[in-house]
């Protein structure tokens, strides 16, 4: 991740910033300079202004490592700890000045106490420069990651509606509804075509809506569990046991519908294959659905995104993860639901 933040930042980047900020760590020696200048020679001045420069420079390169080492190697976000890290490659850095300059120009006050003190102001304003970057980068990072995800709750919103308003799901229902007129079952047809009613209602409408009550949600459940037992012929089944005081609980809109279609295009369901689906709260107040396994003999084409698209809506509406337990014989899903205060 490290090698990726100082990636964000282009060469050129770090250069001005390195030159701005070793201008304001000489500025006191610029204002200095013309005072300095009038007690020496003409020789004495050319050689003045170049290790001047040469100072100017050093510092510039000191400021540039120490920023794309805060980026690029030092991993961790911890101030204090980063701090530590350029005071110690600043010592070094102010021991190789002082010998080149004792070399070059033989003055103390070139590598003295007022150098020092610049050094240290390096070593302080590198790291806080390196943070601030660190913790903007991470904030752009952060900021990304929730338009992505806001971009996919809205994908999932269409997915739900795509993948059950669709030829398929409705000549499922029609047929089901034609069963039930050739069975001259009135009373039953009516209620199917309510239901039916309710479950498209609720999925045209769930693209206004982000959090539901608990109730809402089982109030869809129990119209599509009806439309499912009439299709499957009483070989599919529901058993839910909610409390009714848990019923204020809050989830996102159309939770449940991807994890109850995901039961029915993995498993066989048939006489042999009695499908019988519980939807409960556990001690930790997550609500829970689970099913038996009944893999079917051929792996059914689908994308693969309805549980990761749920996972994704519940991380960006609730910043909550939802669990999912595949054992061998149970499969079961834990949403988290929020609790009003």
């Amino acid at each position: 991740m490290q090698k990726t933040l100082a990636n964000n930042y282009k060469a050129y980047q770090l250069h001005v910033i390195s030159f701005i900020a070793a201008l304001f760590v000489i500025y006191p020696d610029i204002t200095w300079l013309p005072y300095d200048l009038e007690k020496l020679t003409d020789v004495a001045k050319g050689n003045y202004i170049v290790f001047f420069l040469f100072r100017y420079l050093y510092f510039v390169g000191l400021i540039f490592s120490l920023v794309k080492l805060n980026l690029a190697n030092i991993v961790t976000p911890v101030f204090k700890k980063r701090l530590l890290y350029n005071i110690g490659i600043t010592i070094l850095a102010y021991i190789l000045y002082g010998i080149i300059s004792f070399i070059l120009y033989a003055k103390i006050k070139h590598f003295g106490s007022l150098v020092l003190f610049q050094f240290a102001i390096i070593a302080t304003l590198s790291t806080l420069m390196g943070h601030i970057l660190l913790l903007y980068t991470e904030k752009r990072k952060r900021e990304t990651e929730i338009e992505e995800l806001k971009i996919q709750n809205l994908q999932s919103q269409y997915d739900a509606l795509t993948n059950q308003i669709n030829p398929h799901f409705f000549f499922n229902s029609l047929n089901g509804l034609t069963a039930l007129i050739h069975k001259q079952d009135n009373e039953k047809t009516l209620t199917y075509i309510n239901k039916l009613s309710d479950v498209f209602r609720y999925i045209l409408q769930s693209d206004k809506k982000g959090i539901v009550t608990l109730g809402e949600e089982l109030a869809f459940v129990d119209a599509f569990r009806f439309m499912m037992e009439v299709r499957f012929a009483n070989k599919l089944s529901f058993e839910i046991n909610i409390p009714e005081e848990s019923t204020a609980y809050q989830l996102p809109v159309l939770s449940i519908l991807p994890i109850l279609d995901n039961i029915v295009v993995h498993n066989m369901i048939d006489s042999e294959h009695k499908m019988n689906v519980s939807i409960y709260l556990n001690r930790e107040k997550e609500l829970v659905i689970s099913n038996p396994v009944y893999p079917k003999l051929f792996a059914p084409v689908t994308n693969g995104t309805g549980l990761k698209n749920l996972e994704n809506r519940f991380l960006l509406l609730m910043g909550k993860e939802v669990r999912v337990e595949n054992k061998e014989d149970t499969f079961n899903v834990y949403l988290p639901l929020k609790q009003l205060v």
